[in-house]
């Protein structure tokens, strides 16, 4: 599986680069907007970092203003991923940006029928939301396995892109389901190295025991 980070903080892309744990980078104009920089030019410094992917978000609405939109981001790099939502509008532009060979990620995925979609209009990349259909008491992860399996009863070649993930445990789940893809902030991506029992954890797991009367010999 590859990990995509979720970030527009160049210093921990770079970090996580260095160390071989980026394949990619998912970004929107909200986390460059919080960097208080230009978003062009923070988007083509990422480019310069990472080899791989970079997913830039169109912010237009209507189909022919994100096709607009989505040319010239793409012309930032050749590693640029035009970033679109899962709407009818999304899909038309992500049918006409394909065509012309540019990489499309279709993004804001939450049932497996919009998955279909974005696969039959040429996505690179299709982003299942796992967090917040959690949010919503949904099974994020049951969406993923879902796609994973109507692609391979078809042969679809976009891309599975687990999105919107909170923890270390939807890393592993993803990888366990086949996705593609991860995508996750920096520290999701850190905390993978953790130890399952932090020292705290250990101590409340010893409590535990002698409470229930279990001896350790």
């Amino acid at each position: 599986m590859k990990f995509f980070v979720d970030t527009a903080d160049v210093d921990a892309i770079r970090e996580l680069n260095d160390l071989g744990m980026v394949d990619g980078v998912t970004t929107n104009p909200s986390l460059i907007k919080k960097s208080g920089r230009d978003i062009l030019e923070v988007t083509k410094e990422i480019c310069d970092i990472v080899s791989g992917p970079v997913s830039a978000e169109v912010t237009a609405v209507d189909a022919d203003k994100m096709i607009e939109e989505g040319r010239k981001l793409a012309e930032i790099a050749e590693n640029i991923a035009v970033k679109v939502p899962l709407t009818w509008d999304g899909l038309k532009a992500c049918k006409v940006l394909s065509d012309e060979g540019k990489m499309v990620n279709v993004t804001l995925c939450f049932s497996a029928n919009q998955a279909l979609l974005a696969a039959k209009a040429g996505a690179t990349f299709i982003s299942p939301f796992i967090g917040r259909l959690d949010d919503l008491n949904l099974d994020g992860l049951e969406l993923i396995a879902d796609i994973r399996e109507i692609y391979d009863n078809y042969g679809f070649e976009t891309n599975i892109l687990a999105a919107s993930i909170r923890s270390a445990n939807h890393m592993s789940e993803c990888a366990k389901i086949g996705a593609d893809v991860a995508t996750a902030p920096p520290g999701v991506i850190k905390a993978m190295a953790n130890h399952v029992l932090t020292d705290k954890g250990l101590d409340q797991f010893l409590k535990d025991i002698a409470d229930a009367g279990i001896k350790i010999v």
